[in-house]
């Protein structure tokens, strides 16, 4: 295993910025991901594991620590068992993939086994590692509703360990492995339970106009019909990595779509001329009487109109949430232009929007 020195980081984000890191490893197994946490740990130097780099943000000054890529490949579908007798085993195919393996290719792979259950989560950039640490969402459908299991690499107790699903606290972008126990686990696989031959999931305003708009026939589509208008959704947004769109250099959506009380809903159409749209916040007890608005239209709402710009970094000019990299941007850049936008939505509206980006390398860690 080589232990690299004064690697710059920026080529391995999506967005394209950040500083070097102080020692860098790429870690192809269980055993590597071992050996190189022990080698920082008996060091002291601070530690990062590195995926996809699509939700990330790092300093201008880089990590002086230790950044750990996680680069196990390997996919192994499984048949259910069918012989559990459980009627919820009928249909249902496992998926074990390993946390290197790329996102959207694994989901065109089932797409194209007619494996239903992450479809409409194509042409989302990064690794498979990294989707239960966030919980991965988009029209409709998160990955919490496809896992059955995450393996990873316990840092306090120097083990492996498995958590089904039920054990991992997901929520909207919430996962255990983001909130009480960020830092502590190194996921090294997930296991996905999907369900052969079944149906798309279609219940996305956007998605389903844009099936509406792709489908001559009329009927259902297919897995991978539904799995290419996503990505061609994404695409129009500027939300779909493409070689040479400059619109792409991203982190993704950096603002999460804040779950809002009746009372504060009922603030925000008194700050507008119209009401908001809102969507369903999703199941669990800490949702009951919440609602979804969506942070596009609070920051547009709020002056910030696509294409603005702000030095090199700008607002993209397909898609509000992405803030991107005009071509020489810098951290400071990207985060002062945040920051504008999220105290401007504040100012109006009395919610103070999340980012989503992990922040990398700067002194105070999110």
């Amino acid at each position: 295993m080589d232990i690299l020195e004064n690697i710059p980081l920026a080529p391995f984000t999506t967005i394209g910025i950040g500083g070097p890191a102080r020692w860098f490893v790429e870690a192809t197994s269980e055993e590597e991901i071992v050996e190189a946490t022990d080698w920082a740990r008996v060091r002291g130097h601070p530690l990062f594991v590195l995926g996809g780099g699509s939700n990330l943000l790092v300093s201008d000054s880089g990590f002086d620590g230790l950044v750990l890529r996680v680069g196990l490949r390997g996919t192994e579908a499984v048949e259910a068992d069918s012989g559990s007798g459980r009627p919820d085993e009928l249909g249902k195919r496992v998926y074990k993939v390993y946390a290197g393996e790329d996102w959207d290719g694994f989901v065109e792979r089932t797409a194209q086994d007619n494996c239903a259950g992450v479809e409409c989560l194509a042409g989302i950039p990064g690794t498979v590692g990294g989707t239960p640490v966030q919980n991965v969402g988009a029209y409709g459908q998160e990955v919490a509703s496809a896992i059955e299991r995450v393996r990873a690499f316990d840092l306090e107790d120097q083990a492996f360990v498995e958590f089904a699903a039920s054990e991992c606290g997901f929520a909207y972008r919430h996962s255990r492995f983001n909130s009480e126990d960020h830092n502590r686990f190194i996921v090294t696989r997930v296991d996905f339970r999907l369900t052969a031959d079944g149906e798309p999931t279609l219940r996305y305003a956007d998605l389903l106009r844009a099936v509406h708009e792709n489908q001559s026939g009329g009927g259902q589509p297919s897995l991978a019909e539904v799995a290419a208008i996503v990505r061609r959704v994404r695409e129009s947004k500027g939300m779909l990595l493409v070689e040479g769109d400059p619109d792409c250099r991203s982190a993704g959506s950096f603002f999460k779509n804040p779950v809002v009380t009746k009372e504060q809903l009922k603030r925000i159409a008194a700050s507008s001329e119209k009401g908001p749209p809102r969507f369903p916040a999703g199941v669990g007890a800490e949702n009951v009487g919440r609602v979804k608005v969506p942070a596009a239209w609070l920051i547009e709402q709020s002056g910030f109109a696509k294409g603005y710009t702000l030095g090199a970094a700008g607002v993209s000019p397909r898609h509000t949430l992405a803030l991107i990299n005009k071509g020489g941007a810098s951290a400071t850049e990207v985060l002062a232009l945040a920051s504008s936008i999220a105290d401007a939505v504040e100012d109006r509206f009395g919610i103070r929007l999340a980012m989503e980006p992990v922040l990398v390398g700067f002194q105070r860690q999110e």
